[in-house]
């Protein structure tokens, strides 16, 4: 399916206190031109009116099936969707949906329809925890429906914990990009799984640095998809937007390439998969100024800034993978920002990389000139070390991330058999 064109999207509401949450995902699908039918339960309508929902999304609003009888849209609306997203999903409504349950227009909508059903809970931590919602969310899932993780944080009144719904962006990212794919397993189970992301800044004095225009997009992308797919996800995060923080994940925050090169080596031996997305300087200034440096001087500093080589993140989780710090089964995989140059392509640095660093994969994007750094696409190849090329069609960096980490569970599958 192409999110590109126009989908039919329903978006269930049920009775949670992040109803209201359920606004901005309407006005999120809208604006990036999809059609959006907004199908509550009669509880949700206690914390959002049904005007609300039929102003933000253009569509008539209903929770009944004896509404518009003669159209049979209890049956027409699941038939005709592309999407349908379920934002909150309470606890009720999820063991109404394994019981398979039909006595209100959303329950007999998700009972019809045959696309993608992403689910996204919102409830306390301990509803959320209870062997009852365990059971029903396990049950989901095998039956293949999307079950997504909750955010930890703060719950309704003083609570805080695991139960919380995510952003709205994060929802309906990752729903989009479900909606493209067709599905998203649970090929992660029990992964660790290490992602760098954004830019680092090597500081030359307290106000300046040498930096990249990186914003940390598409190394956050793989981990809300990696989170949905079951991984235990740390993140060390450089310079990046400010992106919110995906469900369950840990974030690492670091500033320079030696601080993020401490922070993965000592991380290392605790995790499985290991994906470098970020945009690690190669270099930094000799020496750091204690104060700013002023142009102009006898001694200008600024006219010749002495750079030193930064270590090389990659290859440093290579050799430690190599003197058996790390699993032999873990899987590592990095990434290339290339331009070409007179002599060689992007593809042939790349595939020159790939062999230097010693890595299971690498995906190589053509940067500059307003290309990948800063935008919401990307586009690339991914390279393998048993000499497979694919290449990676141009979508949303939560399009890329599926097809990246789809490679990924094929390596760490084919390593995790031939181990036994």
């Amino acid at each position: 399916m192409n999110t590109d064109e126009q989908l039919n999207i329903v978006v269930g509401v049920t009775g949670g206190i992040a109803a209201y949450k359920a606004c901005h995902l309407v006005r999120y699908f809208k604006e990036l031109g999809h059609d959006v039918r907004v199908v509550p339960t009669p509880n949700a309508l206690n914390f959002v009116g049904k005007a609300t929902f039929e102003a933000l999304s253009g569509n008539r609003v209903s929770t009944t099936v004896f509404d518009a009888v003669e159209e049979v849209q209890h049956v027409r609306i699941g038939q005709e969707a592309d999407l349908i997203v379920i934002a909150p999903a309470t606890a009720d409504f999820l063991a109404r949906m394994v019981a398979g349950r039909g006595d209100d227009l959303l329950s007999a909508t998700v009972l019809v329809a045959t696309c993608p059903v992403v689910v996204a809970p919102a409830m306390h931590t301990e509803m959320w925890m209870h062997p009852a919602t365990v059971s029903n969310v396990s049950t989901l899932r095998d039956r293949g429906t999307i079950v997504l993780e909750p955010a930890s944080g703060r719950l309704t009144g003083v609570d805080s914990g695991p139960g919380r719904l995510p952003e709205p962006e994060q929802i309906g990212s990752v729903a989009l990009a479900i909606a493209k794919a067709g599905a998203l397993p649970r090929d992660f189970e029990g992964a660790r799984m290490l992602i760098t992301a954004g830019g680092t800044q090597e500081n030359i004095d307290p106000v300046r640095f040498i930096g990249n225009r990186s914003s940390g997009r598409q190394g956050f992308a793989l981990a809300e998809v990696a989170v949905q797919r079951g991984a235990k996800v740390t993140i060390v995060a450089g310079a990046t937007d400010d992106l919110p923080t995906p469900p369950q994940a840990k974030v690492v925050r670091v500033t320079s390439a030696i601080e993020m090169a401490d922070a993965v080596a000592q991380r290392a031996g605790d995790h499985d998969v290991f994906i470098m997305a970020a945009a690690v300087a190669d270099f930094r200034p000799a020496t750091q100024a204690d104060a700013k440096l002023k142009k102009g001087n006898d001694d200008d500093a600024l006219a010749s800034v002495v750079l030193v080589e930064n270590p090389d993140i990659l290859a440093s989780t290579v050799e430690q993978r190599v003197r058996g710090e790390v699993s032999p089964q873990s899987v590592i995989m990095g990434f290339a920002a290339e331009t070409g140059s007179a002599e060689h392509t992007p593809l042939e640095l790349a595939e020159a990389k790939l062999q230097r660093k010693g890595c299971d994969l690498l995906m190589l994007n053509e940067v500059g000139h307003g290309k990948v750094f800063g935008q919401l696409d990307n586009q690339g190849v991914l390279l393998s070390a048993s000499g497979e090329r694919e290449v990676v069609p141009a979508g949303t960096k939560f399009d890329c991330a599926v097809t990246i980490l789809d490679r990924v569970a094929e390596v760490w599958t084919a390593k995790a058999c031939r181990s036994q």
